[in-house]
């Protein structure tokens, strides 16, 4: 590759990280409001399929990106952008205590009470979120090399949705089992949130493997790479 190519390379990495932890971040910060999709009229536990949290929604993009990376980028690249994540969903917790504490003023449009129902969990939530996170996303990657070393490059869709799914199952245990236990939410709702937060992660899985191999090929077309063959940057 010319310098060129790897300094357009090393810009779209540094593109695809940025998606990477605005998505972890915000999913983070909106994870307290919850809606409902009903795709089938189906009950689970007393709970309808998918009542799940809006934060569930930009985290299957956190996957695909990690998974994109490691195909074209290698397993150190994507355990880069994981630690990356880490310390932003840390910063965001640091600047949201902060900001917390600091009393309103009588004419703020936003209240100390408003802001800490909306915030005050966040800091439970961060917690919860990065410790699931960080098991499910370095297993992701170890999961998503191993096939691709077994397969010599070959069968993309394959260790896409086998390495999501294991380790988005441990994400959505980790994360729902976390925030029963600091009883933010009842652990009533525990097996049905599981359940729904898993298999529309599955589904998200399922549907993004088109984007992936849309992605590949769209790298391989311009970086004229091989099958199995990884960018080295600079």
């Amino acid at each position: 590759m010319t310098i060129k190519d790897k300094l357009a390379a090393q810009k779209i990495y540094l593109f695809l990280a940025a998606l990477f932890i605005t998505s972890l971040v915000v999913s983070n910060l909106i994870f307290q409001k919850f809606f409902y999709w009903y795709p089938f009229d189906v009950e689970i536990f007393g709970a309808k399929l998918f009542e799940i949290s809006v934060g569930i929604l930009p985290y299957p993009i956190t996957f695909l990106i990690t998974d994109l990376i490691s195909e074209i980028y290698g397993k150190k690249r994507a355990n880069q952008v994981v630690i990356a994540g880490i310390f932003a969903s840390v910063f965001s917790l640091l600047i949201i205590l902060v900001s917390d504490s600091v009393p309103a003023i009588n004419s703020s449009p936003v209240q100390d009470d408003l802001f800490s129902t909306v915030f005050g969990n966040s800091a439970i939530a961060v917690f919860a979120s990065m410790t699931a996170y960080l098991f499910a996303q370095f297993i992701d990657i170890q999961i998503y090399h191993f096939w691709k070393r077994l397969t010599k490059g070959k069968h993309l869709w394959l260790r896409n949705n086998f390495s999501t799914w294991f380790s988005q199952f441990i994400d959505t245990f980790s994360i729902v089992f976390l925030l029963c236990t600091f009883k933010i939410l009842p652990w009533s709702s525990f097996k049905g949130l599981l359940i729904s937060g898993f298999l529309f992660k599955v589904l998200v899985a399922a549907l993004d493997t088109p984007f992936l191999y849309l992605g590949v090929y769209l790298f391989r077309k311009r970086f004229n790479l091989k099958v199995n063959e990884e960018i080295e940057l600079v």
